[in-house]
């Protein structure tokens, strides 16, 4: 992917959500009982959406890594 404003956006937006992603994980695992529903939903939805993100940039021939989502398997890492 060229360096244009357009693929310098999408890697660090697709970097940014990686992190909040994993962040996500980490504090759904540690969650009181309390916060426990809300955290889990929260993961669900970073699940989705690097999910969907990664899904895109296969459909339009982007290597992952051209958006920052190397390296993070929402199978894997966010369940």
């Amino acid at each position: 992917m060229s360096s244009s404003t357009e693929s310098l956006y999408l890697r660090d937006l697709g970097g940014l959500l990686k992190e909040m992603a994993l962040r996500a994980k980490k504090e759904a695992l540690s969650a009181s009982e309390a916060d426990r529903g809300f955290a889990l939903g929260r993961l669900m939805a970073m699940h989705e959406v690097i999910s969907l993100m990664q899904q895109q940039a296969d459909a339009f021939g982007l290597d992952v890594k051209d958006i920052g989502l190397e390296e993070i398997s929402p199978e894997q890492d966010l369940v």
